[in-house]
């Protein structure tokens, strides 16, 4: 009979390598390594012969970062996702599309598991076994790290470095680094190590080297950069007058964002397992689109439409934090989100300079912004008539005295 077929999540690093060849050996079963190129850059070097020197029976090295961009980067930030007020998702929007690449490969080679490295403790457990359910239920989820045998077999690191020279299996690692790293074209994120002390402060000029897409702000060009970003229906799609890709746009916003020291958070944040955990993030590019969108829409955006939209960002945010990027509920924001968007078109220009985005001008076609209206001086257009203030503070005045009545009067 022929082998069974276990689809992996392959990055080529210490826990991957190992899970590997512990998945061949315990499930006596054939691995397909599967790496997504989602902007990891050099990272992504040797490693389809690492996996297959390792014992992978084959390799899936797939190029996502168009799709990456245009089909969930774009979308999320359309609806000004920040998850508890600082992380703009860049590790969680990933996931999804890691899931849903991990379906199609196991589907096209006849696989009936995948498998991922993600720890016990982590949110992206969560999220690929999510995405893998909501699209293939059919087939089951293997989480190494979350079964007793392998955990008695790797109670720790020095176990699994062993275990790696015993089979010949090539791996780095050191002290040099002291914290985990995940990178794509969003943003890289640093957690664990040393960062697990909440005190300990990664931007004293001792800990410069460990920030990879983001100069320091105090080193940052001491002249300020304008940049105009053009809008259609609260979609990037051109940097100071050039036509660009989505993923175009992501790597020129990556590009200035680094150089200007831009998009650096350091938080705690609470986990979907429960937990607390400290990250500390660079996201260059998308807190330059970030800000640049939300001005666009304070120009060109309903008011009501945007109180609706912005009552659920908190909601639309843990859901893709959470890993229901393909859940109906998110689906259901999404076309709300869609649906205000379609006038959101205009340029916005802002200035770039030492960790700042600042804003300098928006213009649009279907601005709302009247300037005969908000005039201080006398309105020509008499679209606004002064004396109509009277009584409609007089009404939303009412249940105030109404409730201050009852309270002296007890």
């Amino acid at each position: 009979m022929a082998k069974e077929k276990i689809v992996l999540a392959y990055s080529g690093g210490l826990d991957t390598s190992i899970i590997l060849k512990w998945l061949k050996e315990t499930y006596d079963a054939e691995i397909i390594a599967f790496t997504a190129d989602i902007g990891q850059k050099e990272e992504l070097d040797g490693l389809e012969e690492k996996a297959l020197a390792t014992g992978a029976s084959k390799v899936y090295i797939d190029d996502l970062q168009a799709e990456f961009a245009s089909d969930f980067i774009y979308p999320m930030f359309q609806s000004g996702a920040l998850y508890e007020g600082q992380y703009l998702l860049g590790t969680s929007i990933a996931r999804p599309l890691i899931a849903k690449r991990m379906v199609e490969i196991a589907r096209a080679e006849g696989a009936t598991m995948i498998a991922h490295g993600a720890t016990g403790k982590g949110n992206d457990q969560v999220r690929f076994e999510l995405g893998v359910a909501a699209l293939a239920p059919d087939i089951k989820v293997v989480a190494p790290w979350r079964l007793d045998t392998f955990r008695e077999t790797f109670p720790g690191r020095a176990e699994m470095i062993a275990y790696a020279e015993q089979h010949g299996i090539p791996v780095t690692a050191s002290a040099a680094k002291p914290y985990s790293t995940d990178r794509n074209l969003l943003h890289i994120s640093y957690e664990s190590g040393v960062l697990e002390d909440p005190w300990f402060d990664p931007s004293a000029p001792e800990n410069k080297e460990m920030f990879l897409l983001s100069a320091d702000p105090q080193d940052a060009p001491d002249k300020p950069e304008m940049l105009e970003i053009e809008f259609e229906q609260g979609n990037a799609v051109a940097l100071n007058g050039e036509a660009l890709s989505p993923l175009q746009v992501m790597d020129k916003l990556n590009e200035l964002g680094g150089k200007h020291g831009i998009g650096r958070v350091d938080m705690v944040e609470n986990r979907f397992v429960g937990m607390k955990s400290r990250g500390v993030y660079e996201t260059p590019g998308g807190t330059i689109l970030f800000t640049a969108h939300r001005k666009m829409e304070s120009l060109t955006m309903d008011r009501e439409v945007m109180n609706l939209r912005d009552s659920l960002l908190t909601r639309y945010s843990t859901l893709v934090y959470n890993g229901f990027w393909f859940a109906p509920e998110r689906l259901a924001l999404q076309a709300l989100v869609t649906e205000s968007q379609k006038n959101v078109t205009g340029t916005v220009r802002v200035k770039l300079y030492k960790g700042n985005v600042i804003g300098a001008g928006v213009k649009s076609p279907v601005s709302l912004y009247n300037p005969d209206i908000a005039t201080m001086e006398a309105d020509p257009s008499q679209a606004y008539d002064q004396n109509d203030a009277t009584g409609f503070i007089s009404l939303n005045a009412l249940r105030l005295k109404v409730a201050t009545s009852v309270e002296q009067n007890k």
